[in-house]
């Protein structure tokens, strides 16, 4: 059974609460979604598996956290993107369903719970990604070393994405994550320049370019990954700027997904972007240089995360054996 909606599969309740810096704004109404925009409810019985292991280990997952529209099919295939440091975030993005507030205190234990629910589902790729921690003095860089680090012992075979926040004024903290040596770098510069006053006002767009870029002049034998939501307002000339900053940063992944609104009180869907403009994008960052693509209206950050490493890493391996035969045949 397929159905048009977003399935918020967390637990419910008062958005007010979960979003008090929200409270104040204007409803939005939340338009309807086109036909191609379609999920299906979550029924097989590895899903109900997947979530049983999360509660037992007494994990977050963005997956739950910001209502993914994929839960259903990831989970099914024992695919869940765990989100580390708390479910309460310290920024108030306009698009995210995160919960804002002030956040506990970090769990020393989390690490080695990621690490044993990435055992026990067996995965060959996870993706570890966090809550905004501003009241950190590292941002909880030493915490992202330490989840990595704990994975890397339980999970030797298992390579790692993580998917950062960018640090904004903690310095060093970049450092201490690179040196935990992720397979992928994942950061999502979310939306183009001009709408980041709006719809992402805690950060910075050339903060988090810098953060890209940083990664691969620390350590360039790490993938980096960055991801936009589309309509929201850009323009198809911003996107492409946008992709081109990234190529700038030699960045290897750039994702292009459809954002779609949580609540009344998020940032409203100025158009649903169509399956042809989205595969129009892909291949013009194909054509800028990506080593890979994701575009298209469910794709989020780690969606289809574990294949799509996979051909990441061999378009490397093809690229860089072309240019090896382009400098011997000079």
């Amino acid at each position: 059974m397929s159905v048009r909606v977003m399935i918020d599969h967390r637990k419910k309740g008062d958005p007010a609460l979960r979003h008090p810096e929200k409270a104040h704004r204007p409803d939005n109404p939340i338009a309807r979604k086109p036909d191609w925009i379609r999920v299906r409810a979550p029924n097989h019985p590895t899903y109900h598996e997947t979530r049983k292991l999360m509660r037992d280990n007494k994990l977050v997952t963005v997956c739950e956290e910001a209502a993914c529209p994929n839960i259903g099919e990831c989970w099914s295939q024992r695919h869940a993107t765990m989100m580390i440091m708390g479910e309460i975030c310290t920024r108030a993005c306009a698009f995210c369903n995160v919960t804002t507030g002030l956040p506990h205190a970090l769990d020393p234990d989390e690490p080695e719970r990621v690490a044993d629910a990435v055992a026990r589902l067996g995965l060959r790729h996870v993706v570890i990604t966090s809550v905004d921690r501003d009241d950190l003095a590292d941002g909880g860089a030493q915490h992202f070393a330490r989840v990595i680090g704990a994975i890397r012992a339980s999970a030797p075979d298992t390579t790692i994405e993580i998917l950062t926040p960018d640090f904004l004024r903690k310095p060093g903290a970049l450092e201490v994550v690179v040196r935990a040596r992720p397979d992928v770098f994942n950061h999502n510069l979310e939306t183009v320049p001009r709408l980041y006053p709006g719809i992402r006002p805690g950060a910075r767009y050339y903060q988090s370019l810098r953060l890209l870029d940083d990664v691969k002049r620390l350590d360039p034998s790490i993938f980096t990954k960055s991801g936009l939501m589309l309509g929201l307002g850009e323009e198809r000339a911003e996107i492409l700027q946008v992709m081109d900053d990234l190529r700038i940063a030699d960045v290897d992944f750039i994702t292009l997904g459809q954002y779609l609104q949580p609540t009344v009180k998020h940032a409203a869907v100025a158009r649903f972007v169509t399956p042809d403009e989205f595969a129009d994008y892909a291949a013009m960052a194909r054509v800028k240089g990506f080593l890979q693509v994701s575009s298209s209206p469910l794709t989020r950050s780690s969606y289809h995360a574990d294949s799509d490493f996979a051909e990441l890493r061999a378009a490397r391996e093809q690229r860089l054996r072309t240019e090896r035969g382009v400098m011997e045949s000079k």
